[in-house]
């Protein structure tokens, strides 16, 4: 074991650069990162020490002359550009097809066998902004109790409703028959509860989110940490991504503050095995709605944290940052990106001053070669993906 704990953090959308089939996927000309830095000027001093901008040129942005991380990007070998998608290739996941998309909505076969489920019918169906949507149809939601049914461009069924109107509790049960229905070629990658409270008007989505996911093929890297009695923790999104599997504590969040506080949190309990934590915000506040402003500030508030996560390093951490796909909020497109990723790893060794610094870790095939060096630093592997951990040792 080279490394005693390692605190891996999903920056959830911060791509850095269009991958060679992104006009597949018509996102020829997406940069998260380079796009937002030409149009806004970013201050990330912090991520440049680590060596974000030695991985590729970004405006505004100097590369460290001696990087603190090991830096590189890498590419997503899966087809599709989704949070299922990028997190199961981090842990040894590969699809062969992307999830199915559904951009008119979901067919009769589907919605009539929900609506007979659950004992109400449906109103939307179709895709659309979460937030434009309960503006829209919160109202008539209200009125006749309808549950809201929409997509988006990612592979998810979205229930929204008034907690008033349909309790926490039948909202969820309404999510797992969506999911028990959802089978075959209707298999999204997750089914969404999307509560909301307020008045017409101001309607505003609450924290009580929750996330139906596809599970997981058996043998993914937190089946075989869990094999080995390694210790796995998670922040944010992740437990919901993977249904809790090989996961014991876990804490949600309701913001990208509110995540980093309770890395650090986490941090301070668990002095060994993995902490996996993914920041949201980038991708569900700004990304989506295209807020250059919005997004921005949110890196430079990641930036300004580091410090207090390096500080809360120890003698044998390892610190890995990386991201799931793009979502770059200066395009026309709505929609996440088919990008590479950046990839940070800081560690501290436990005999010395730590790994060597700034080693260039290249253009990575997969997501895969991150849980392969997280699988061979805890003594097992996957099945996919080539482990960088030799190259972070002095």
């Amino acid at each position: 074991m080279s490394f005693q704990r390692i605190i891996w953090i999903v920056l959830d959308s911060v791509g850095i650069g269009e991958m060679p089939d992104a006009a597949a996927y018509g996102d020829v000309g997406s940069d998260t990162l380079g796009n937002i830095a030409r149009q806004r000027p970013l201050h990330l001093p912090n991520l440049c020490r680590w060596g974000l901008a030695n991985i590729k040129p970004l405006t505004g942005l100097a590369p460290a002359e001696e990087p603190l991380a090991a830096f590189g990007k890498c590419a997503l070998a899966s087809p599709g550009k989704d949070t299922t998608t990028g997190h199961w290739e981090m842990v040894g996941i590969h699809l062969e097809k992307p999830f199915p998309l559904f951009p008119h909505g979901f067919p009769p076969e589907v919605m009539n066998e929900f609506e007979r489920r659950v004992g109400r019918t449906a109103i939307g169906n179709k895709a659309a902004s979460g937030t434009e949507i309960i503006a829209e149809l919160g109202e008539e939601h209200v009125r006749t109790g309808s549950p809201i049914v929409y997509t988006s461009a990612d592979s998810v069924f979205q229930i929204a409703a008034h907690e008033d109107v349909i309790p926490l509790f039948e909202l969820y049960k309404m999510c797992e028959t969506a999911r028990d229905i959802l089978r075959g070629p209707f298999e999204v990658g997750r089914v969404i509860a999307r509560p909301f409270e307020g008045e017409p008007g101001a309607f505003k989505r609450t924290t009580n989110r929750h996330d139906y996911a596809v599970p997981p093929p058996k043998g993914m890297l937190l089946d075989q940490l869990y094999s080995k009695g390694v210790e796995v923790s998670s922040v944010g999104k992740i437990f919901d991504v993977f249904l809790g599997r090989g996961i014991g504590d876990h804490e949600k969040t309701i913001s990208n503050a509110d995540g980093m506080a309770k890395t650090l949190k986490m941090m301070k309990e668990q002095a060994s095995g993995l902490i996996y934590v993914n920041l949201v915000d980038f991708d569900q506040l700004f990304g989506h709605r295209n807020d250059v402003e919005g997004y921005a500030k949110a890196l430079e508030e990641v930036d300004a944290w580091l410090p207090q996560l390096e500080k809360a390093l120890v003698p044998g951490d390892l610190a890995i940052l990386t991201a799931d796909h793009g979502c770059d909020p200066t395009t026309p497109s709505t929609d996440h990106s088919r990008e590479y990723v950046p990839l940070l790893a800081y560690g501290l060794g436990q005999n010395g001053p730590g790994q060597k610094h700034g080693v260039n870790l290249g253009t990575r095939a997969t997501l895969s070669d991150i849980g392969q060096t997280v699988a061979e630093n805890f003594g097992t592997s996957i099945v996919v993906g080539t482990s960088f951990l030799a190259s972070l040792a002095r």
